[in-house]
């Protein structure tokens, strides 16, 4: 009878915990658990495997609180150099435009001749800008307006039957690093492929195939992969999501006219810069829309599109996803994990259903108004944020950054 006592006490125990796990007491906002009959996670109300209790026990009349974000794995803020955006923290040297940042010890945003608090080379770096003063200043609220502009002007994304998407398995942050495949079927089940027939989208895809994904090995354009550059800041300009962008920056005083405007896109964008071995082997626009190779690892490659024509082709696996939206229709928010032809994702996050120049116009906008910070959009009366990141090694103009990497960072209930 002795011997059989640990053993009614094991069963004890674990009955125990299984009652736990399908109730909410002791659980709130706590991690996603695979081994749970129900989750009290921040994000169970958006995934429907909340507990009975989760309402009763989680939230107050508050409501409950906005779930952590998830964080992109990206290697360019770790390996940038220690200068990085302000790197003369006491001079506005490469600083005009830049927003508020109370941390500075002295500013170059268009407000500081106002508060007295302008570093002392202000005039003399910033005032060939053209600043008016009381305008220049991008607030939040400009960002969250411009951005739902920009979403309601996109005319071009899928519709909700253009796309069957097959997200399967969602997992936990924790369990990322394990390259696991949890996901036997592709993420798209079916894409109306007539989508790629529109102009932006044509244009687009014609630009996915110049670029080698290594690292380290120097691109090398053609008059016609360079036309084909033109080509497509022309058809996304002749957008309406484009020419709400471009009317926000220009009431900001940004640029002096639409010219002014597409040759920046083309700099900030498909301007060449080494990310090693001193060969001009990277871009924005390669390392954010097509992809990149670097040390064994897949960096950027956030676009569905370039996604789902290498999953078709047999190049991408999908493995899971630790993030999917809240929007019921299209442009989405998935963050992912998946194999690119041998090479791992960690975490890898794209819109779904988006047109080529809404992307275009989101990352663009944070890169102008916040470089190297958080970005905070609303899009159809929910928060985005998107992240951008400037290459710091070389300049374009008159110290212009290129574009380093932009991607989605945390999107909330």
């Amino acid at each position: 009878m002795r011997a059989c006592v640990p053993l009614i006490v094991a069963i004890l125990f674990s009955l125990a915990w299984a009652g736990k796990l399908e109730s909410c007491a002791s659980r709130c906002d706590e991690k996603f658990q695979r081994d749970a009959a129900c989750q009290c996670d921040r994000q169970c109300p958006r995934h429907g495997d909340c507990c009975e209790d989760y309402e009763h026990v989680c939230t107050g009349e508050e409501g409950p609180e906005e779930p952590e974000p998830f964080l992109e794995l990206e290697e360019e803020p770790v390996e940038a150099p220690a200068g990085h955006l302000y790197s003369a923290p006491s001079s506005c040297r490469d600083r005009c435009h830049e927003a508020f940042d109370r941390h500075q010890p002295c500013h170059c945003d268009p407000r500081c001749p106002e508060f007295g608090n302008c570093c002392t080379d202000f005039e003399s770096l910033c005032g060939h800008e053209g600043f008016s003063y009381s305008s220049d200043a991008i607030t939040k609220e400009e960002l969250q307006s411009i951005s739902e502009k920009i979403y309601r002007a996109d005319v071009n994304k899928a519709q909700k039957a253009d796309i069957i998407l097959n997200s399967q398995n969602r997992i936990s942050p924790s369990e990322t690093r394990d390259q696991v495949d949890r996901c036997p079927e592709p993420l798209f089940t079916y894409v109306n492929e007539k989508l790629f027939s529109k102009p932006t989208y044509a244009a687009f895809i014609n630009l996915l195939n110049n670029y080698q994904r290594a690292t380290g090995r120097g691109e090398h354009f053609s008059a016609q992969q360079l036309a084909e550059q033109d080509v497509f800041l022309r058809e996304v300009m002749r957008t309406a999501v484009m020419k709400e962008l471009y009317g926000f920056l220009r009431h900001q005083n940004r640029y002096g006219s639409e010219q002014e405007f597409v040759d920046d896109l083309k700099n900030m964008w498909f301007g060449l810069y080494s990310r090693g071995n001193e060969e001009e082997d990277s871009s924005g626009f390669e390392h954010v829309f097509s992809g990149e190779i670097k040390k064994g690892k897949v960096t950027g490659f956030h676009n569905w599109i370039r996604f789902y024509m290498q999953e078709k082709e047999g190049l991408v696996d999908y493995y899971s996803h630790i993030y999917d939206g809240p929007w019921d229709s299209y442009p989405d928010v998935l963050a992912m994990q998946f194999n690119w032809d041998g090479y791992y994702k960690e975490v890898g996050s794209a819109f779904i259903g988006s047109s080529p120049e809404f992307e275009f116009a989101l990352y663009s906008l944070c890169f102008i108004a916040r470089p190297g910070k958080v970005c905070q959009l609303s899009l159809g009366g929910y928060p985005l944020a998107i992240q951008t990141y400037p290459w710091d090694k070389s300049t374009y103009g008159n110290g212009k950054k290129y574009i380093a990497t932009a991607y989605v960072v945390s999107s909330t209930q």
